[in-house]
């Protein structure tokens, strides 16, 4: 082997890291996240354990797998906008589409409808192994699914529209967050531990956050059987207001684009 070729290779791609911020992202994001998600995760169970509850253990693998299942719903309606916007970046029809009659508000519409065909596939997929492997039945949520469902999509829509936007306007070396911004919201959104295990300064940014409600709701109706009139009623709202500047943030960034013909630019 020759040495200086090795660091000929090593430091041209060391030297794409100082002026990436997606490169550094993909070194800190994703540990943090896990270390955060798992910390947080540990601190419940242990506070659980010192409060000992018949049937406690049923309730911790009911509360998980449905977790994973609505957080699946969250993460796959982001992904059906984003991924339907990338399809067209690489394969450089972006500029075919925007040149045509087509209005950006048809395009969005097309992309959230294909994040409900991918909710809907994976849901049903991810139901059906849950009730085959675990014996969890995701009906046991009763009435309550289906607001459920509908918030996480709604919240999956918002986190899509902006994450195209952001692509948009600064190209594929904003692609990450494609990938990696609905998880940003996973420690804070109290998927696998209620929100009272978090910081006493994190829990009102949490509750300021949709999917938390949602798996709140979650919570109350495995453990006790109620409805969750309040939380589907704050998640709602809060959904309500940030699809309307998702939207509105996208036609800002939309124009910016047009106005300093960066179209023909994306994909570069």
């Amino acid at each position: 082997m020759t040495w200086y070729r090795i660091w000929a290779i090593f430091t041209r791609h060391f030297y794409l890291y100082k002026r990436s911020l997606s490169r550094w992202m993909t070194i800190f994001y994703w540990p943090l996240i896990d270390l955060f998600v798992w910390g947080f995760i540990t601190v419940y169970l242990r506070q659980a354990q010192s409060v000992p509850e018949s049937g406690k253990p049923v309730s911790f693998i009911m509360a998980f797998l449905g977790a994973l299942i609505l957080w699946d719903i969250l993460f796959r309606s982001q992904q059906g906008i984003s991924i339907t916007f990338l399809e067209e970046v690489w394969s450089r029809n972006l500029l075919n589409l925007f040149v045509s009659p087509l209005r950006p508000i048809e395009f969005l519409t097309a992309s959230m409808l294909m994040g409900l065909f991918m909710v809907t596939t994976a849901t049903l997929a991810s139901a059906v192994l849950a009730w085959l492997f675990y014996s969890f039945n995701l009906l046991v949520l009763g009435v309550a699914l289906l607001p459920f469902i509908l918030n996480l999509v709604a919240m999956g829509w918002a986190i899509g529209v902006v994450t195209t936007a952001v692509v948009l306007r600064f190209g594929q070396k904003a692609e990450v967050l494609a990938w990696g911004l609905t998880f940003f919201f996973q420690p804070i959104s109290a998927v696998f531990y209620p929100v009272e295990v978090l910081p006493a300064w994190l829990q009102p940014v949490a509750r300021a956050v949709p999917a938390t409600h949602v798996f709140q709701g979650m919570r109350q109706v495995l453990h006790d059987g109620t409805f969750p009139v309040g939380e589907l009623l704050a998640a709602t709202a809060l959904n309500g207001v940030y699809l309307t500047v998702a939207f509105i943030f996208f036609y800002w960034i939309f124009a910016q684009v047009k106005e300093l013909g960066l179209l023909l630019k994306v994909g570069e």
